[in-house]
């Protein structure tokens, strides 16, 4: 009975943050994606796109991608996804953005983020930004071809006009309106399930075992969980208060953000994308393979390092 009493508390306790997230969020969103709208119209991205598009065809991408990929990494992926729900692209050409933008977000605040718990914010930010480009190269050469159109659908005669742009951005508003607040209070009311009920406690030591394999600490399970479940911003919290009270680290906290920029917030990040479309599978594999890459990388590069050290000595 007391279980039961929890659940409805956070399915109630959710409505007012949730409303309050989506209300800052679609801020962010919808003049964005009119701006974006208003910029195919007058010809803008078109021009943007014939000088991006030697670089983006190499990712299997139009110029114009460029948008999108530039939004999400200065801003959130809920804004790339505005832009992207405003163009014509195929499934395919979106799972590709989706997964460089899943990598490579809101990259000023998140930068910030891991800087407290002592990792190197311009170093994090580069090597996300390079590990959004070889996932790019990595999906255009595995992805098979998805011609399924993506959000916007190319304009008809209703578009030619300004008065039919508006109208087109108007209807495909109110639907991002209903998405994103369905996503966000979802998200809220798991959130708040997963910390009333201890849920996140008793799935640490199931997962102890996966640290090995993601070159990690075992003891870092919890830090991996919060992060993957809540995020970098969220997840910071937890591990600068597991540092002041030492159980964890400086150095463990670090490696586990070298995990988290490649791959985090995979229920939140996941869902956003596959509620528009995008292949979940594509999404958590590719970033769990970028995330593998990145810590055992690393790790190799510290052993020669430290072998050739030795050597010298």
């Amino acid at each position: 009975m007391e279980k039961i009493t929890i659940i409805k508390r956070c399915f109630t306790t959710a409505v007012r943050p949730s409303l309050k997230t989506s209300w800052w969020l679609l801020k962010i969103m919808l003049p964005i994606s009119l701006a974006v709208r208003l910029l195919q119209y007058y010809g803008v991205i078109e021009w943007c796109a014939q000088w991006l598009n030697p670089i983006f065809q190499y990712l299997g991408l139009p110029g114009a991608s460029a948008i999108a990929f530039l939004t999400g990494a200065s801003v959130t992926t809920y804004a790339c996804l505005a832009v992207m729900l405003s163009m014509t692209l195929t499934m395919r050409q979106a799972t590709i953005i989706a997964i460089m933008v899943l990598i490579c977000h809101a990259l000023p605040l998140e930068c910030a983020v891991v800087k407290k718990v002592g990792s190197k914010p311009f170093r994090m930010g580069m090597i996300r930004i390079m590990g959004a480009f070889m996932a790019a190269l990595y999906l255009n050469m595995v992805l098979p071809e998805m011609d399924a159109p993506f959000g916007h659908v190319a304009a008809s005669d209703v578009t030619v006009t300004l008065g039919g742009v508006l109208q087109e951005w108007g209807i495909s508003s109110v639907k991002l309106v209903i998405m994103i607040m369905g996503i966000i209070y979802s998200l809220s009311v798991v959130q708040r399930m997963m910390d009333d009920l201890g849920i996140m406690y008793q799935l640490v030591r199931p997962i102890q075992p996966l640290m090995s394999f993601f070159g990690l600490p075992r003891n870092a399970a919890y830090l991996w969980l919060v992060g993957n479940v809540l995020g970098i911003s969220y997840g910071s919290a937890m591990m600068i208060s597991l540092e002041e009270s030492g159980q964890i680290t400086k150095e463990e906290a670090n490696e586990v953000n070298y995990h988290l920029i490649m791959n985090h917030s995979m229920l939140e990040d996941t869902m956003v994308f596959a509620t528009a479309g995008v292949s979940a599978v594509w999404i958590l594999s590719t970033r769990i393979l970028f995330a593998l890459l990145l810590v055992w990388g690393r790790r190799g590069l510290l052993a020669l390092r430290a072998d050739a050290l030795d050597d010298v000595l």
